[in-house]
């Protein structure tokens, strides 16, 4: 078989950052901490060229040797990967500045970081897919030292890389079982090997078992979870804005490609684990996240229940599931920033606001932003008209379409025990009489971003279809 020459037209996104990465690299050497300004304006020019160029993406195309696909879900997921990666980088800055910790190095890690996660929604080969895992994984291990005095978040990190790399380890492993079993690399000949032979061999239900537990970590699903709360709670809150936030796209499409493409032949196999995990995750995450006081924690175990409720849809096997799973992790990914955002808000110089304590009274200091956490909050339990109702909906109408009863009554249960912590944090903030009664401190564009970002919780709520016929059209 002859060479043949790659088409590069549909990886010019990720051409473009890794151009981008070097331009910003270099200006950076030659800026002092004052123009420090100047690394973040350039990092999102590079995030729109590289929109630009994400958008400008047509139809469904094959390339390097087929390892690379640039398809419409890759384009919806890049998209909101880069817009999202943006405000993060917004709300970071003055976060950062008030700590001393703004350096070029944050913002150069975050479009590596970002550079992994486009790999891994085109990926359509294994070694494609790892490579891109690792260059974000690598870059995500490094943010969570970024700062470098805190005992605690050198602590977190640690607990990050050595079950990331055992994870990956264990991801790893599963890939090379799969490429013996099948002698390619590539997902859609591993699909088409898989569907010709007997599927249910040892060596294979061996190969998916060792790859939903890589995915079910990336994502923090029970009972790969222990990292989560831990390093959301450990790290600066503007490194536990971004892991928290733009990587749940990337693992999204992770285990669209690696399960429903490559593995779909195995549905009968991996839908019952899926199912389990999905389960165990929203009981377990709903129900830690009682007991907490620390909302970085309550967050992550927050964030825990909301990947139960994304695999729940994935679970189900049909076009329906994963439509409702796609929609429920981009309206997670958008709730994330803005309940993250607002905990950055309400931090200033030598104070973190992380206790739930430090909501107390918040209407009384700031109506505005009350009411936007308000949003927030009514948005992750789930009250119509706000996205995460329609987010929830559409999952257990997929789940009650497959005849899945038990798992949308599990659903629905746990997720009334879920609104109460929510509700708490309402509580606090409109019933309690306020601790700290420091005026908030922040910029107009962090103030005006998260605004938008709240209220887009609602607009994305009254006018929801759009975005699920985009999600659709991903799918299909």
């Amino acid at each position: 078989m002859g060479f043949v020459e790659p088409e590069f037209g549909p990886a010019m996104a990720e051409i473009a950052l890794a151009t981008g990465i070097c331009i910003v690299l270099l200006a950076d050497l030659f800026l002092s901490s004052r123009f420090r300004g100047v690394t973040l304006l350039l990092s999102l020019v590079t995030l729109t060229v590289v929109a630009w160029f994400s958008a400008s993406v047509e139809g469904t195309t094959l390339t390097f040797s087929g390892s690379y696909i640039a398809d419409p879900l890759a384009k919806l997921l890049k998209l909101f990967t880069l817009l999202i990666v943006g405000v993060v980088l917004v709300y970071s800055d003055g976060y950062l500045r008030d700590r001393g910790l703004l350096k070029g190095e944050y913002y150069l890690i975050s479009l590596f970081a970002t550079l992994g996660m486009l790999v891994m929604i085109s990926a359509n080969s294994l070694i494609t897919m790892y490579l891109g895992l690792e260059l974000m994984s690598l870059a995500l291990y490094s943010m969570a030292a970024f700062d470098r005095e805190s005992p605690v978040a050198a602590e977190s990190a640690m607990k990050y890389f050595v079950l990331g790399a055992i994870a990956s380890g264990v991801l790893l492993y599963g890939m090379s079982l799969l490429y013996g079993v099948t002698g390619s690399l590539q997902l859609n000949e591993i699909a088409a090997s898989l569907a010709a032979n007997d599927p249910q061999r040892p060596a294979v239900l061996l190969a998916v078992t060792f790859v939903l537990v890589g995915v079910a970590f990336k994502f923090g699903a029970v009972p790969f979870h222990n990292w989560v709360p831990d390093v959301y709670h450990g790290v600066p809150t503007s490194v536990t804005l971004f892991i928290g936030t733009a990587p749940k796209l990337a693992a999204f499409a992770m285990l669209t490609r690696l399960l429903h493409t490559s593995l779909g032949s195995e549905g009968l196999s991996w839908q019952p684990m899926v199912a389990v995990l999905a389960v165990l995750s929203i009981i377990l995450g709903n129900v830690v996240a009682i007991a907490q006081t620390n909302i970085k924690r309550m967050l992550a175990y927050s964030t825990i229940a909301h990947v139960g409720f994304i695999l729940l849809g994935f679970s189900v096997g049909t076009a329906a599931g994963r439509q409702s799973a796609l929609f429920y992790t981009l309206v997670y990914a958008v709730m994330a920033a803005a309940a993250f955002g607002l905990v950055i808000l309400m931090s200033r110089r030598g104070f973190e606001a992380d206790e739930l304590e430090d909501f107390k009274g918040l209407n009384q200091r700031s109506p505005w932003f009350a009411a936007m956490m308000l949003l927030v909050m009514a948005s992750m339990i789930g009250i119509p008209p706000f996205v995460g109702f329609f987010a929830k909906l559409n999952v257990l109408s997929a789940l009650i379409d497959a005849s899945q009863i038990w798992l949308a009554v599990v659903a629905v249960l746990f997720s009334v025990v879920g609104a109460y912590y929510y509700l708490r944090v309402i509580r606090l903030m409109y019933f309690d009489d306020p601790v700290d009664k420091t005026l908030l401190q922040a910029g107009v564009d962090l103030r005006l971003l998260l605004s938008a970002n709240a209220l887009a919780v609602l607009l994305l709520g009254v006018f929801a279809e759009p975005l699920l016929l985009l999600c659709a059209a991903a799918i299909s």
